[in-house]
């Protein structure tokens, strides 16, 4: 009997923990197939520190090989492809997929999950051309374009940052402080075009971020827009001018944008997306009006794009495939709820946040995450254990 084939499309927090939960044995005669264009999984959470100081972490504990963790199945039952999907046939129920090397290539499947993220304006360079990898860059490059925004960050004496929520204060904290252990005198601004940073979370949240922030000689500017960047130059000599809402223009060797989340949604059918490209989903984080489709992540409509919401999504898509493919067990439904959990470190020595409708001390976001931005947590997110 052949088995019952799911293609799985992305290979980031969702993507593995759904391949691994339908392998471990709970679902008889399942094969996975695993689509993703990079062959190593990143651990971007830990981004900001990344970028910002290069010696901080080795490599190797933040981008991990995928097919490693995977290489207790067998053959017949996973299937790793390093390549991006580049179309979805609903009607065949076959997935499009260009390798990364060799011929394309079309996958069928009786079961779909896509989880194939977002990305920001940063990690796409749609903005300035330049890529810093807040997320995957979605090609097999992770390694030269870590190493190239490293290049740009630690060379960079004036740096606007747009946008003033977690990545936002993250980043401009740990660039601060890079800037200091080396000696370093640069400036750095970060525009908010809220009237507080990290709005999302409670207003003295914000306040003790910016205090941090203000601590770290970081300019901040509430209740302002950027309303265009303009860049000359190439390579290491390109220069940024940055346009603001209220009529100034700032001058800068380096500007990076953080606002918004952009759908990786190039090869999904349009009827499966809503107005602003994000997959329709159900409560049971199936996809609207496809049978045998389920979506995950980022990348479904469900506005909370926070990791250890991803991570709820893909234990609630892989519960309901199981009782879809064995006919056994409960269904269960996925509510994103209404409170915020987030600790946003201001480099190493602090930060702040929001935990169970509380603001935490910054000497206890310094030992939640601000100490590693919980990269040891890496290896277990890639063996579906975490």
């Amino acid at each position: 009997m052949a088995p019952t084939t799911i293609a799985v499309i992305g290979a980031s927090y969702t993507g593995l923990h759904v391949a691994h939960s339908l392998l471990n044995g709970s679902v008889p005669n399942v094969k996975v197939v695993l689509i993703n264009p990079s062959t190593s999984f990143y651990w971007n959470i830990a981004a900001p520190r990344i970028v910002a100081k290069p010696k901080a972490f080795p490599s190797n504990q933040y981008l991990l090989p995928i097919k490693e963790a995977f290489a207790k199945y067998s053959s017949d039952s996973f299937e790793f492809i390093a390549g991006t999907a580049t179309g979805i046939d609903t009607a065949s129920k076959s997935v499009a997929v260009t390798p990364n090397a060799g011929d394309a290539r079309t996958v069928t499947y009786d079961y779909l999950v896509i989880a194939s993220g977002s990305t920001t304006a940063a990690s796409n360079g749609s903005v300035t051309g330049s890529l810093i990898p807040f997320k995957p860059s979605n090609h097999d490059d992770i390694q030269d374009v870590i190493e190239a925004s490293q290049q740009q960050i630690s060379g960079a004496k004036e740096i606007v940052i747009g946008g003033a929520g977690p990545i936002g204060v993250e980043v401009a904290g740990e660039i601060a402080e890079a800037a200091e252990q080396r000696g370093n005198n640069i400036s750095i601004t970060l525009v908010s075009a809220t009237d507080r940073v990290l709005s999302m979370l409670k207003p003295s949240a914000s306040a003790n971020a910016e205090k941090l922030l203000r601590q770290k000689k970081i300019k901040v500017l509430n209740s302002t827009r950027v309303s265009g960047v303009e860049v000359s130059g190439e390579g290491s000599s390109k220069a940024w001018t940055v346009s603001l809402s209220n009529g100034e223009k700032i001058s800068a060797d380096l500007y990076i944008p953080t606002t918004g989340a952009l759908p990786n949604n190039s090869f999904i059918p349009a009827d499966l997306l809503d107005q602003d490209g994000w997959v329709k989903v159900d409560k049971e984080l199936r996809v609207s009006s496809v049978e045998g489709i389920y979506a995950a992540g980022d990348i479904t409509n469900n506005s909370m794009r926070l990791s250890f919401k991803a991570m709820e999504q893909a234990k609630i898509a892989s519960n309901n495939l199981k009782v879809d493919i064995t006919g056994k067990g409960d269904r269960k439904s996925y509510d994103q709820g209404e409170n915020v959990m987030m600790v946003v470190p201001v480099g190493e020595s602090g930060g702040t946040g929001q935990v169970f409708g509380m603001v935490p001390f910054s000497f206890m976001v310094k030992m939640i995450k601000g100490r590693d931005y919980f990269i040891s947590k890496a290896s277990g997110a890639l063996a579906g254990t975490a």
